[in-house]
């Protein structure tokens, strides 16, 4: 059976509301029809330094300084409240006597009698400054970090630009000098200068197509890459096809820089050596593939392989030195195969090197 209050009169019903009222620990308001204040609770009084000789019979509107007489309140309250049950979460920003600038929500419940015509108006308080000025200082917190990011990004943009400037005016100024000297081998290592710094401007332009994303899928990275090389430095004189295979993945950026200068390196010792005649069906093959974490990079031409000198292509060529520097930072090996077949460089966690062969 359900269980009743023990209230025998209307005083005890009056004093068990008040007693109700006050334990609410936000401020609360008990207004009739007029809007004129009925009951106030214990926190209404202590929180707005009020005695309740000032409130209780007073207008709302009339309290403290009159930062509740409000054309959107009174609104709210005077017209759309009698035409509804309850009013949510209305703002008042005020310099409260005594109590500084707070922030207030206030909702309200109208209450109906049944055997009566008169209503009642229950008007809650909650105080939400300390939770605004959280707000405020993220919102300006995310401003202040877009604001950076935007400046990083316009700074990152003109340091792209200036070392890319940079590097063709090496590179312009190194082939400018190959041209004029008159030594043999002196051109030679100046054009050899001045292939390593397009190769590294190669790197850095596919990079940049990215727009910062520091993770970078390896498969379109490396074909850009090799599509770039092969139309820069293949020669109507021998044509290779350039062909990239590889398994899909994302690599973080700073890896795709070494990966991609890597790449390079093995590509033009391979458009530069593996082919001293003509020769038909010319390839070079290159391959990224990823086992169980492992990864390996290797790149294979089908050229002349031993019959190249050793000293020149395999041990003691610049682009073997880099080579062998950028698999150092990556944690990674160099392994080589070279025959009459054709040469193949593993760059990698593989065990075994691995070659790559056309398609028959």
């Amino acid at each position: 059976m359900p269980t009743t209050l023990p209230v025998r009169n209307l005083d005890e019903a009056n004093r068990l509301a008040q007693a109700i009222v006050n334990t609410i620990p936000e401020p609360f308001l008990v207004l009739d029809a007029d809007l004129r204040v009925l009951e106030a609770s214990r926190s209404f009084y202590e929180i707005f330094k009020v005695a309740p000789a000032q409130t209780q019979g007073c207008l709302l509107y009339a309290l403290g300084d009159g930062q509740w007489d409000s054309p959107r309140l009174r609104e709210l309250l005077e017209t759309i409240l009698p035409e509804r049950v309850a009013m949510d979460a209305f703002e008042v920003d005020h310099d409260f006597p005594g109590l500084g600038h707070r922030v207030m929500l206030l909702n309200a419940r109208k209450v109906l009698y049944d055997e009566s015509d008169t209503m009642t108006i229950l008007l809650a308080f909650r105080d939400v400054t300390e939770r605004r000025a959280i707000e405020a200082e993220k919102e300006a917190l995310l401003k202040r970090s877009e604001d950076l990011r935007r400046q990083n990004e316009v700074l990152l943009q003109e340091m792209k630009h200036r070392v890319a400037n940079s590097l063709q005016i090496i590179a312009s100024i190194l082939l400018l000098k190959a041209r004029a000297v008159a030594s043999d081998e002196t051109r030679f290592h100046l054009r050899d200068a001045h292939q390593r710094v397009m190769s590294v401007a190669a790197v850095q332009q596919h990079l940049d197509m990215t727009d910062g994303i520091d993770q970078i899928e390896v498969a379109t990275y490396l074909t850009k890459l090799c599509a770039g090389l092969g139309s820069s430095m293949v020669s109507d004189s021998q044509p290779v096809v350039i062909t990239v295979t590889s398994d899909k993945g994302m690599i973080p950026s700073a890896k795709a820089v070494s990966l991609g200068l890597i790449a390079t390196e093995l590509v033009i010792n391979a458009l530069k050596y593996a082919f001293p005649v003509h020769r038909d069906k010319a390839s070079i093959q290159v391959g990224y593939t990823i086992d169980d974490g492992r990864w390996a990079l290797i790149v294979s031409d089908n050229g002349v392989g031993k019959a190249i000198d050793k000293a020149v292509k395999i041990e003691g060529g610049l682009g073997t030195t880099i080579v062998a520097a950028l698999a150092t930072q990556l944690d990674a090996k160099v392994s080589t195969v070279s025959d009459s077949t054709g040469y193949s460089v593993t760059v990698g966690q593989a065990i075994e090197p691995v070659v790559l062969r056309p398609a028959a």
